[in-house]
């Protein structure tokens, strides 16, 4: 939103890195602040591209340091793309707490069911085979 609201790339990391904190916001920050000095965009950036999955980010806001070509596409592509992955990571970690869900309720409802549901037909045919076959005649 930042870059294309029209900020440069340097000022969208800064404004962001301080906005979103954690290892990612302080990376930001501080590559933001070596360009800013007037380091070199390469290895400004790469302390963002060490954070796991940020080496995409890194790597833009190297390029447009560099070339000075608009950032705002690929910035966007790059978030639709986190966005689409993380819905993925999030719907298949769901997945899996619903089968490991399932397993320790099976095992709660599986003895009652044989208790209330299997255990008094076996009995009853039980009970009824050998009524029967004890007085015929």
């Amino acid at each position: 939103a930042c870059i294309a609201a029209g900020a440069s790339p340097v000022a969208a990391a800064r404004a962001v890195g301080e906005a979103l904190g954690g290892p990612v916001g302080e990376a930001l920050g501080r590559g933001a602040a070596e360009v800013r000095l007037g380091g070199e965009p390469g290895g400004a950036w790469s302390g963002l591209s060490a954070v796991p999955g940020a080496g995409p980010l890194a790597r833009l806001l190297e390029r447009a340091d560099v070339s000075g070509l608009p950032a705002a596409g690929p910035a966007a592509r790059l978030a639709a793309q986190a966005r689409a992955d993380w819905a993925r990571t999030t719907t298949a970690r769901a997945r899996r707490a619903a089968v490991m869900v399932t397993a320790p309720v099976g095992l709660c409802f599986l003895p009652a069911f044989i208790a209330v549901g299997v255990l008094p037909v076996v009995i009853g045919l039980a009970a009824g085979a050998l009524g029967d076959g004890g007085g015929g005649g």
